[in-house]
């Protein structure tokens, strides 16, 4: 299980056993999604697997997850998405209402993302061989000219941004996994990006990178960031907005928020001299009003994440080792 969590054995299985199978300088960059030429057209192309249990949850279904998340991955690199493929893995016995209210879901996401569904598949399994409903989907877009989002774009001095409160998705879905009651509803953060990423960009085309803190939290993506860029970064514990009620459970359940997964965020690193006006250009988007400056990239400690914590120490963010919540996406 910890291979699919988004950290350490997840990175280990994808460099040391996929890449060098496949190869190739596209997927060499290892982002949310490849960005690729053909007939001199930039696009980014992206899949993604949605096995998130269980499949209805506050704030979301797996339907809003499978479109939402690949939208985030394509517009990760700049791109605005623009077609969907759609798989389907039934498991013997799932009601179909379950699956239609599934593909209405999908239908609506796509539609307020500005997406369209264009080709798909549908398999069936054995009763005890699935959980229900498993997507797979995969998007296209084109990535607009003078746009070139990657981590090796990262030099010190670097802002970096994220978009909203951290931790939402991921102890939503433990909250309704476990039966577990927290005093306040806490929500999924699902939700399609494009529109953010699009009124950044209008600001300046010259953002370094983005991503989407999925599996693995916001301490995974910095982590990968450092990493791919050689520089480090430095964060202030106390400027991550996480929410009370989020701080609070994973207070109960032993958790770092750090950590925790989230579907309708991302991270930037900016040039420090477009950083006030791509923050304010965020605060004026409804998915990014609550942006906060929380660091920036350093010539110190390449490749790590350091924190300073409110008490005035420092900790290490490591890479996390598997996934602390499995299947939340």
């Amino acid at each position: 299980m910890g291979h699919g969590g988004g950290g350490a054995l997840s990175a280990e299985l994808v460099q040391h056993l996929f890449a060098p199978a496949f190869g190739g300088e596209a997927l060499a960059q290892l982002g949310d999604s490849a960005a690729v030429s053909l007939g001199g057209v930039r696009l980014a192309f992206s899949t993604d697997s949605y096995v998130v249990r269980p499949l209805f949850f506050p704030g979301g279904t797996i339907g809003d997850l499978a479109v939402n998340g690949t939208v985030n991955d394509l517009a990760m690199s700049g791109a605005r998405a623009a077609y969907l493929s759609c798989g389907f893995i039934l498991e013997e016995g799932v009601e179909m209402s379950a699956v239609a209210r599934v593909a209405e879901a999908m239908g609506a996401a796509a539609r307020a993302a500005g997406v369209e569904v264009v080709t798909g598949d549908t398999k069936v399994v054995e009763v005890g061989h699935g959980d229900g409903v498993y997507i797979n989907t995969a998007g296209i877009g084109i990535i607009p000219d003078g746009v070139d989002l990657r981590p090796q774009r990262v030099v010190p001095g670097d802002v970096v941004i994220v978009s909203g409160e951290i931790g939402l998705h991921g102890v939503a879905i433990m909250s309704v996994r476990e039966g577990l009651e927290f005093g306040v509803d806490i929500e999924s953060d699902c939700a399609a990006l494009g529109g953010l990423v699009q009124s950044m960009l209008a600001v300046t085309p010259d953002l370094h990178v983005l991503r989407d803190p999925t599996r693995g939290g916001l301490a995974a993506s910095l982590n990968e960031i450092a990493a791919a860029s050689g520089t480090g970064v430095v964060i202030n514990e106390s400027r991550v907005p996480v929410p009370p009620a989020v701080a609070n459970a994973c207070s109960i359940l032993g958790l770092d928020p750090l950590y925790v997964a989230n579907e309708g965020k991302l991270v930037a690193f900016v040039p420090r001299e477009h950083a006030d006006a791509v923050l304010d250009a965020m605060r004026a988007h409804p998915l990014g009003r609550h942006a906060t400056v929380i660091g920036e990239a350093v010539d110190a400690h390449p490749g790590m994440v350091v924190s300073r914590t409110a008490l005035g120490g420092t900790r290490v963010v490591d890479l996390p080792l598997g996934e602390q919540l499995p299947r939340i996406c």
